[in-house]
């Protein structure tokens, strides 16, 4: 069985055990959290939502917190002696799914 779940702006297709990092979620590592935003189940038989499946849930575990790997923003202005350095880690949570209900 699997499922397709909408967090932090994107969509994923996770099955139960997959392990994927999403956009940092509130809950402390080790605490568990519930995805209702479910927007198709499979697997014996196709749930598609309008948008959203009724009734479907998909739980998870959080494993852990990070940030992402530095992105370098350079802005330059030829002849103008301008030049801007900024650097850009995104946050991630790493969850576990443990469970899919449909």
């Amino acid at each position: 069985m699997y499922a397709v779940i909408r967090t932090g702006g994107k969509q994923y297709r996770v099955a139960q055990g997959d392990v994927l990092r999403v956009e940092k979620l509130p809950q402390a590592a080790g605490e568990s959290v519930t995805f209702s935003d479910v927007l198709l189940v499979g697997g014996d038989s196709l749930k598609i939502g309008q948008p959203l499946v009724a009734g479907a849930k998909v739980e998870a575990k959080v494993t852990d917190h990070g940030a992402g790997k530095k992105i370098i923003i350079f802005k330059f202005r030829r002849r103008k002696n301008y030049r801007r350095k900024t650097g850009h880690r995104q946050p991630y949570s790493t969850i576990e799914i443990t469970g899919i209900t449909g």
